[in-house]
């Protein structure tokens, strides 16, 4: 099992209030799904994308990852999930705007302590496989906004992680360059990818072959493509 995840919740104290992000979140998921996560704003998705992606801890409950409970973890070795077994696209692409679209993809190999030789090799190849082999050197200030965000997927692929999370990769694009992105999302999960995806557009959820429906911190439903729909028992 990749993720397990076990009576999840996350509260934020904002001055004297306290706010219940996550209330109790409990779900599994398999090696090789394709997850798109919805609901209002303020329902908790965004809070769980963090936790999941190791970049924030929760208040209680359990998180397995490969079976490794990552609430135990050290600092350090989060750091090196984050950037060994974890890639992130994001809706705000999060790319070096001056740097060349090889050197933005270079970046997490870097931090890994990867060699020149091997990371100039790894990064084009992940920028051919999202159809860029003749951007390598362009900056980001010389690619569309479907290129840049092409440039943050080859990022998040060129060190081979476990898991791709995607924050509202389509957010800010226009409608063909979202169906160019969600079709190399398509293309990856086919090839094996684990991708969880945050997004507020139905269109682009379908992509998905499960939808977990969340509000006011809890799952309302759980759909999977194949017909079956679970609806957790909700507290009141």
């Amino acid at each position: 099992m990749l993720i397990d995840v076990r009576n999840l919740k996350k509260v934020y104290q904002m001055g004297d209030v306290k706010v219940n992000a996550l209330r109790g979140v409990t779900f599994t998921a398999e090696s090789g799904e394709f997850i798109a996560i919805m609901g209002p704003s303020g329902s908790g998705k965004s809070t769980m994308m963090d936790i999941l992606g190791c970049l924030a801890q929760p208040t209680e409950g359990e998180y397995y990852l490969e079976e490794q409970e990552v609430g135990q973890l050290s600092d350090n070795h989060l750091a090196e999930i984050r950037n060994r077994k974890i890639g992130f696209v994001f809706q705000t692409f999060n790319l070096l705007p001056r740097t060349s679209a090889q050197h933005n993809v270079e970046l997490p190999l870097i931090y890994a302590g990867i060699g020149r030789k091997e990371r100039k090799r790894r990064a084009f190849e992940s920028l051919e496989a999202v159809g860029l082999a003749d951007r390598v050197h362009h900056k980001s200030t010389e690619l569309s906004g479907g290129q840049i965000q092409r440039v943050a997927i080859a990022r998040a692929l060129v060190t081979k992680p476990s898991i791709i999370f995607a924050d509202e990769p389509t957010g800010n694009l226009d409608t063909n360059s979202g169906q160019e992105i969600m079709a190399i999302f398509d293309r990856l999960n086919k090839e094996g990818n684990t991708i969880i995806m945050v997004t507020h557009e139905a269109a682009v959820a379908q992509h998905a072959s499960r939808i977990l429906q969340i509000r006011d911190g809890l799952i309302e439903q759980d759909e999977r493509r194949d017909g079956t729909n679970e609806s957790p028992e909700v507290e009141k």
